[in-house]
């Protein structure tokens, strides 16, 4: 299980290459990808990603763990990136390796949704309109619900 939070952009090819490299116990991989959108106000610059170092990866490192807890996982992958960046960007991945893809796709959603509205980051949209900070919506506080 790997949890990476950084500041750099990731090739999302190569992570999944990497991850599903000589899984033959595995038949299903899983992954998502989020990208740095601009629905709100069309004309967002950039948005800024804070977090706390250390705190934040043992935050999501137990998200990780509770999904290996509950669905049976050969391996995990999240990566999340924290500073500047503009629409199109990609922000976050996460992958899954399960035996089956019930479990892979479950794992996957489960922490995505967990990733999104519980996970240490501030989020600041920046626009020409000015900044403003980004918070958890009621549509993602609900999809925490059926976990």
């Amino acid at each position: 299980m790997t949890v990476r939070v950084q500041q750099a952009p990731f090739a999302l090819g190569a992570e999944l290459d990497s991850f599903a490299a000589g899984r033959t116990d595995m038949g299903a991989i899983v992954s998502f990808t989020g990208v740095v959108r601009d629905v709100a106000t069309g004309d967002l610059d950039v948005m800024e990603i804070e977090h706390y170092p250390g705190m934040t990866e043992r935050a999501i490192g137990k998200i990780v763990d509770e999904a290996k807890a509950r669905w049976s996982l050969g391996d995990a992958l999240v990566i999340h990136r924290y500073g500047r960046m503009g629409p199109g960007d990609r922000i976050m991945m996460v992958a899954t390796a399960a035996p089956h893809r019930v479990d892979a796709f479950a794992a996957a959603e489960f922490l995505m949704d967990y990733l999104k509205s519980r996970a240490p980051f501030w989020k600041k949209e920046i626009s020409g309109a000015g900044a403003s900070w980004v918070a958890a919506t009621d549509e993602d506080e609900a999809a925490l619900t059926r976990w």
